[in-house]
């Protein structure tokens, strides 16, 4: 290839680039030369409107940030309020520098029009967005709903929000909405159908909010896990045991199973079984189990504890002792449960109050002689000689 030609192919690009940076700046393709000389002076003199422009927008927005500042007191506005006022002043601000510059430099009055419109439907969908979390609280506190959903609340209602704004701002410059929500909702339909059960635990974990049938904090007993609500998320919920183990429940299984809350009211009841021997005085023995009960810091006096005899057994009598305990000690009740008993055990001893064991007495009539006389087994010998030939049925 000859190097006038590649020479000449790299002026053409050059030149291209210097009609395209002309026409940018303003200039009109129907002109015989480029003047670069009007077009630089028609650019600073535009740079100079724009610097104008957003000087005196900036010397309004401090102004009214000021005026915010030193009324704030005396219109008694709080520190949130102050803080959504300056932020919707800022946006506004930025709102109308950003459509001053679009004015100067060249864009078309529908297009100026459009930025203008959408500014406005995203600046009052921000203000929603940050007011949406004090709205939720003050909501979630007039009628007494639990406060763990307000996390997803929120969550939801910035998703609606940031979809409608979204919507609305894209409407402003010619978008079809009603083909993109159509669109959406195909794909909303065929992501259900792919994860089921990640839809089902998260409808399930919904449910458990709403319902409130335990909180986080909660010690609570579902299939054979027992331990503390640590989290109630949209999945899964989770449950610390006494172990320091963390057991993680999808919701769906939490909403089909049976749950049991120990700690939903003020004082939760226990009960432990001992036991004494049939020669001992019933009526000491409750005396020392209930003294042990009020020695215990943990039982409470009100409710009062009973010990009553719930079985006479094989082996003794069994009392059925049931006390009554905080909340905040359920998790420690297998503890509390095995200090009871060894210090029941203490108190037994000390009232000299046996404790039986399984055993057996054997007992004899006094008018027989000893000692009794018993039939020998009656035995035969049989001498196999050695020689002798194995018979047909012994091979």
């Amino acid at each position: 290839m000859p190097i006038a030609s590649v020479t000449d192919f790299f002026k053409e690009i050059i030149r291209d680039l210097h009609t395209s940076l002309y026409l940018a700046l303003g200039g009109s393709i129907d002109e015989e030369s480029l003047d670069w000389t009007s077009q630089a002076v028609e650019l600073v003199s535009t740079g100079i409107k724009i610097l104008i422009l957003l000087a005196v927008l900036g010397f309004c927005y401090w102004l009214a940030i000021y005026i915010v500042k030193k009324s704030k007191s005396r219109i008694r506005l709080n520190e949130r309020r102050a803080k959504i006022v300056r932020s919707v002043l800022r946006y506004i601000w930025i709102v109308t520098s950003l459509i001053a510059i679009m004015s100067q430099i060249y864009f078309e009055p529908e297009t100026i029009k459009a930025t203008a419109k959408a500014s406005t439907w995203a600046g009052i969908y921000y203000v929603l967005w940050t007011s949406s979390g004090q709205i939720i609280h003050r909501v979630l506190q007039h009628y007494g709903l639990n406060a763990s959903i307000e996390q997803l609340l929120q969550n939801i209602l910035s998703v609606l929000l940031l979809v409608l704004g979204l919507a609305s701002v894209m409407a402003q410059f010619g978008f079809d909405i009603v083909s993109l929500v159509a669109g959406l909702g195909i794909v909303g339909l065929a992501v259900g159908f792919a994860a089921q059960s990640t839809l089902a635990n998260f409808i399930a974990g919904i449910t458990i909010l709403l319902e409130q049938s335990f909180q986080v904090g909660d010690w609570i007993h579902i299939n054979d896990n027992e331990g503390r609500v640590v989290l109630i998320a949209l999945r899964t919920t989770h449950i610390l045991t006494r172990d320091n183990i963390t057991v993680i429940i999808p919701n769906s299984n939490v909403a089909s199973s049976e749950v049991t809350n120990l700690t939903s009211k003020n004082f939760i009841r226990f009960d432990i079984r001992v036991r004494i021997a049939f020669e001992d005085d019933v009526d000491t023995a409750r005396k020392e189990i209930l003294q042990v009960l009020a020695d215990t810091e943990v039982v409470l006096n009100r409710p009062e504890s009973s010990a009553t005899v719930d079985e006479i057994g094989e082996y003794g009598v069994f009392f059925i002792v049931r006390f009554w305990v905080k909340p905040a000690a359920v998790a420690r009740m297998p503890k509390i449960k095995e200090g009871l008993k060894e210090d029941i055990k203490r108190a037994f001893d000390a009232a000299n109050i046996s404790t039986p064991y399984p055993h057996m007495r054997l007992l004899m009539p006094k008018d027989v002689d000893y000692p009794i006389a018993t039939k020998p087994f009656a035995t035969t010998t049989q001498v196999l000689s050695e020689k002798r030939p194995l018979a047909k049925d012994d091979k």
